[in-house]
């Protein structure tokens, strides 16, 4: 019979049980933090209606869209969580609660050209506050304190949430007479980091922009100083335009209330260089690096929009929200080894039994099930020392042996596989001493 290569498709990421076991225990920090702050979780089709996915689609979106047909149906693989949000709250708009307070971890799919870190098909961890007609600011300035929570128990302390305002970028450029070319500046400008100053400013001048106007552009995206001191610099700046003038008030509410959500100062600052989701965020934006890995890039960014699923209902659905992208941040964190896949099994105990009659070792097994102890039960029948080689393989913290001897006497013999230590113990002791010991 002629074999097939077991292979996987580049751009998917599979894991070994001691990774996905740690990929897990992330997805559960990030879900377990969302849930801390009332968002309530949804689930949706990983394939939609290619006409619904698609009503805003365009560009290089369009062109890593999964898209086949079935039947007499034109189908796409989702590529955001996004876009199926704005479906689904236009769709259930009656039957909604707002403001609308959503989380969803799912995977979504992307035709990209492969490369290391960057994956087809990878999990994103959104939330959304979306509102109905309105959405109050005070809503931004809550969102950093739901991202500091999350890396923080995700055990990083260096990190830093970047924040700006999108109205601040737009106004300096109507000033500057450079709105027609907004889009154009705000993509080269949000590339200083990696390419400086110098080919920052020949990119604009490529684009026609003035000299006058570009030593004003990087005048402005060069104002140093705490958060504070930059609102400051910026109000002197004299810059006499309603956008502009909006978007510092709106960025010095959100500070200034960040503050009251309990997020601590070394670990957010303003950002006048963050320019993202340019057709797309209208008001306050965040990027959150780790300092001492700033090649990560952003390991969560979002922002302000005005008008959530305008290409599916008249409503007017203003919203905030973020987004984490899962498996490229578990990748490079794990790559880097800044995280270690070091628990190989999810068992507390591992039950061996030494008799035909399994009734005695299966009810022990649900009783401590019932007590929230992970417990599996050997039921190969192999030699003692091959299965003890499996619990120490797996890491599997206790050994609980049960033969006819200690069924005759209620008791088994417990064997702590970290210390070697072992005692004989009755049944019901067990059950209160694992109860408390795990």
């Amino acid at each position: 019979m002629a074999r097939t290569e077991p292979r996987t498709l580049s751009g998917f990421m599979e894991l070994l049980p001691n990774e996905q076991i740690l990929f897990n225990q992330m997805k559960e920090t990030i879900e377990d933090t969302y849930k801390k702050f009332g968002f309530l979780p949804l689930d949706t089709p990983v394939i939609e209606l290619s006409e619904v996915l698609l009503a805003k689609a365009g560009g290089e979106t369009e062109k890593q869209i999964y898209r086949f047909d079935k039947g007499n149906h034109d189908l796409s693989l989702r590529f955001d969580l996004t876009v199926p949000l704005s479906k689904y709250v236009a769709k259930n708009y009656g039957n909604l609660s707002f403001p609308f307070r959503r989380y969803q971890i799912g995977k979504v799919y992307r035709g990209e050209r492969t490369q290391k870190g960057r994956f087809r098909e990878f999990y994103q961890c959104d939330i959304d506050i979306i509102g109905d007609g309105k959405l109050d600011l005070i809503n931004d300035a809550e969102l950093p304190s739901v991202i500091y929570m999350i890396f923080k128990s995700l055990g990083f302390n260096d990190f830093t949430i970047r924040i700006n305002n999108r109205k601040i970028l737009n106004g300096l450029f109507e000033s500057l007479g450079q709105k027609e070319k907004s889009v154009e500046v705000l993509r080269i400008i949000d590339k200083i980091d990696k390419i400086g100053k110098e080919v920052v400013q020949a990119e604009l001048n490529k684009i026609g922009v003035l000299e006058k106007a570009i030593t004003n552009i990087i005048n402005f995206i060069e104002i140093e100083g705490t958060s504070d001191e930059k609102i400051e610099k910026l109000k002197q700046l004299g810059i006499q335009n309603e956008i502009f003038i909006k978007g510092i008030e709106e960025l010095e509410y959100v500070i200034k209330n960040m503050r009251i959500f309990s997020v601590p100062e070394e670990n957010f600052k303003v950002d006048l260089t963050i320019a993202r989701g340019l057709d797309y965020y209208t008001g306050t934006v965040y990027e959150t690096f780790l300092n001492d890995y700033r090649e990560l890039g952003s390991v969560c960014s979002g922002g302000r929009y005005e008008n959530l699923a305008e290409y599916y209902t008249d409503k007017k659905l203003p919203g905030v929200g973020v987004s984490i992208g899962l498996t490229r941040l578990f990748y490079k964190l794990n790559e880097l080894n800044l995280i270690k896949a070091d628990k190989k099994s999810v068992s507390d105990v591992l039950i061996i039994p030494m008799v035909k009659d399994l009734s005695v070792p299966i009810n022990l097994a649900t009783k401590l099930r019932e007590k929230g102890i992970k417990t599996e039960i050997y039921l190969n029948d192999k030699k003692l020392k091959a299965k003890f080689k499996y619990a120490d393989k797996l890491e599997i913290p206790y050994v609980i042996i049960i033969g006819e001897d200690e069924i005759k006497s209620n008791v088994c013999k417990m064997k702590n596989m970290k210390t070697g230590e072992e005692e004989n113990i009755m049944l019901e002791e067990l059950i209160k001493r694992l109860s408390k010991m795990i």
